[in-house]
């Protein structure tokens, strides 16, 4: 089943994560993805903490997408389990 969005959570600074979720049905699947993903995906400018929403929604549909390949795939860690998303996970989709 291909995932659907769900909602921003925010900001980890301890973790340097963004947090938001996806859902299947009515489940919601917790997600992660690390501030350097985005950065990366972003280019050489690296956001400051209080740019970290503003720059997710800009690369919401990236970053759903692999989350959605990732889900696909089983790809899931932690407890609960969930997706994490790094920088590798984004050039497996080049």
């Amino acid at each position: 089943m291909t995932l659907i969005p769900g909602r921003f959570i925010g900001y980890e600074y301890d973790r340097m994560v963004v947090r938001f979720s996806m859902l299947d049905g009515a489940r919601e699947v917790p997600c992660a993805i690390s501030t350097s993903a985005m950065d990366d995906l972003e280019g050489p400018v690296r956001a400051k903490a209080e740019q970290r929403e503003a720059q997710f929604i800009r690369l919401r549909e990236r970053i759903e997408a692999c989350a959605d390949s990732k889900y696909r795939a089983t790809e899931l860690e932690g407890t609960p389990p969930g997706i994490i998303l790094r920088s590798i996970d984004f050039r497996k989709q080049s």
